[in-house]
């Protein structure tokens, strides 16, 4: 659809404010939090949101590269080489003090696979709100981690046994897949986060870019707790809602 002019398209938003269509907000100022204007959080409010949504949700997108070469006895299309490829993948949240994300590694999977071969690897995810009415899936957070895998020791799990444990509670199912099973080759890996990038949902409401590493990992388990999600319970008015960080309490309707 073309539109000859600003003044038209702002026309049509204007028409379908009935059908809960957000209409145009200033993008280059951001209100003080008593004004009554969207408000778009800090970085370190960005953080803390991104840090709940990793301890809430538990499946995600593995983002890896192809080698140029195939892996022993893999059949595969000659041009992949070098592609990149996502793949849903299950992690936990059993290290919540790092922000480090538990990966249970089946090491015959494409991911693994590919990182073995020297790919670098990203977790991407994206909040899914428990109330089903909300309405817009690209207003709500999403982000990537981009790190590298790092095995789990004897000691990390001697001095961290409840690792296996943490992890069923997110996936029942992976028992099957434990290490030490039948079926594959497994073992536990962290991805050790060292790049953050952001996006909160339209960027006249929330902040997209870069989180410093430093700011991720600052994050207190009681931010982490103070704080709701959009749509994590149901009649959620907004971020000054449950920013719970210093900001005004005052809700406003996306």
């Amino acid at each position: 659809m073309h539109f000859k002019s600003t003044a038209a398209l702002i026309s049509l938003v204007s028409t379908t404010s009935a059908f809960n269509v957000p209409s145009p907000q200033h993008l280059f100022s951001n209100p003080k939090a008593s004004e009554n204007a969207f408000y778009i959080p800090t970085v370190h409010e960005s953080a803390v949101q991104a840090r709940r949504i990793l301890q809430l949700e538990s499946i995600g997108t593995l983002s890896t590269v192809f080698p140029t070469a195939p892996h022993a006895t893999e059949r595969r299309p000659s041009g992949v080489g070098g592609a990149p490829i996502g793949l849903m993948d299950y992690f936990g949240t059993c290290e919540a003090d790092t922000g480090n994300p538990t990966i249970l590694a089946i090491t015959i999977a494409t991911s693994f696979k590919n990182v073995d071969a020297g790919s670098n690897i990203t977790l991407s995810l994206r909040w899914h709100p428990q109330d089903s009415t909300w309405r817009s899936p690209a207003s709500l957070p999403r982000f990537s981690l981009v790190g590298r895998l790092e095995d789990l020791s004897e000691d990390d799990l001697k001095s961290n046994p409840l690792v296996p444990a943490c992890y069923l509670k997110y996936h029942p199912d992976a028992v099957a897949w434990l290490p030490g099973n039948r079926i594959h080759e497994s073992k536990w890996v962290r991805l050790v986060v060292e790049e953050v990038y952001w996006i909160g949902g339209f960027g006249d409401r929330a902040y997209i870019g870069w989180i410093p590493i430093e700011e991720w990992q600052s994050v207190t388990k009681e931010e982490i707790e103070s704080i709701r999600l959009p749509g994590e319970k149901k009649g959620w008015g907004g971020w000054r809602e449950w920013v719970g960080l210093g900001g005004a309490q005052e809700a406003f309707e996306l």
